[in-house]
């Protein structure tokens, strides 16, 4: 006896699920827009709204599939999912005197004027 791949049934079943909620919410705003013309337009409205609502859960679906794959794809470069994440990944040589630069030691050049922060700037300075 072959296992079952629930995997795939439970996927499929999930996409059928969104598309028929797509078809009877659109078979129901159809009815609705259709009743102003009476029974024969909530039926017509509700077939037309509901093949439309299908189609959209379909687009919908598709879209937040093709968004799952790209996020994981993303999260396995930046090592949320490797375990690395905020590792650095670049190829630099390592340091050989170990000497900081003048910015981070904190003697770098002197300001004389005044930073331009804010909405009014000195701008004669």
């Amino acid at each position: 006896m072959k296992a079952k791949n629930t995997t795939v049934r439970t996927k499929r079943g999930r996409r059928v699920a969104r598309e028929a909620e797509g078809g009877v919410s659109g078979a129901l705003a159809g009815a609705a827009l259709g009743a102003m013309a009476g029974p024969p337009g909530a039926v017509a409205g509700a077939v037309i709204g509901g093949a439309i609502g299908v189609l959209a859960g379909v687009a919908l679906d598709r879209e937040s599939t093709d968004d799952a794959r790209h996020d994981a794809k993303l999260d396995l470069e930046i090592g949320v999912e490797g375990g690395d994440m905020g590792a650095a990944c670049l190829k630099h040589p390592p340091a050989t005197r170990g000497t900081y630069s003048a910015g981070a030691a904190g003697t770098g050049a002197v300001r004389e004027s005044a930073p331009a922060e804010g909405p009014l700037q000195d701008v004669d300075s």
